[in-house]
């Protein structure tokens, strides 16, 4: 099954221009290789606040997503470190 990939806003706009050139080419083909073929294979669940999303690792930086029936809507990519903290702003 072939999902579709929707983007929240502010991921164009404010979470790729911070990610080094070199890591955007890792994350494009994650996403087209993984999230748009089996996107609850290859994502883990988050826990606590963020329970109902999944998370996908490329390298230091992390892909936060939400799976909607044939659909995978992208609400964050950022670094591991603080990209729990920023996406809750997103829901």
């Amino acid at each position: 099954m072939r999902y579709l990939i929707f983007y929240h806003p502010d991921v164009k706009r404010e979470d790729l221009p911070s990610v080094p050139s070199n890591i955007k080419g890792r994350i494009k083909r994650a996403i087209e290789d993984r999230l748009l073929k089996e996107p609850l294979k290859y994502g883990h669940p988050l826990k606590r606040s963020l329970k109902g999303y999944r998370k996908l690792r490329v390298g230091d930086y992390r892909i936060v997503f939400r799976v909607d029936k044939n659909a995978v809507i992208v609400l964050k990519i950022g670094h591991r470190k603080d990209v729990y903290d920023r996406v809750e702003g997103r829901f």
